[in-house]
């Protein structure tokens, strides 16, 4: 692939060149650290996963949707209860 994506428990997920090391986008939106960061099949989305750090069940975990060339979320899904990953399907219509 051309991109790398991280995340981290600074709440923030990154976007990066493969080839050069540079960082491509900030992504920031998660109120809590980020636990599981998945491309689309096509690599033009990314979905993350995120929760606040102090409580093993909290109602605050979320599940984002990043658009990788505009570096900008498209969706956001508050799911009640612990989310610890999350990829999308096969073909990417799913996550």
């Amino acid at each position: 692939g051309k991109r790398v994506v991280s995340g981290s428990l600074d709440k923030l997920v990154k976007i990066w060149n493969a080839r050069t090391g540079a960082e491509m986008h900030t992504l920031t939106g998660h109120s809590g650290g980020v636990y599981s960061i998945s491309f689309s099949p096509n690599g033009k989305r990314v979905v993350s996963v995120s929760g606040d750090p102090h409580y093993e069940y909290s109602d605050e975990y979320s599940v984002r949707i990043w658009d990788v060339d505009m570096g900008a979320e498209v969706c956001a899904l508050a799911q009640p209860g612990m989310v610890v990953m999350a990829s999308f399907s096969p073909d990417g219509k799913r996550i």
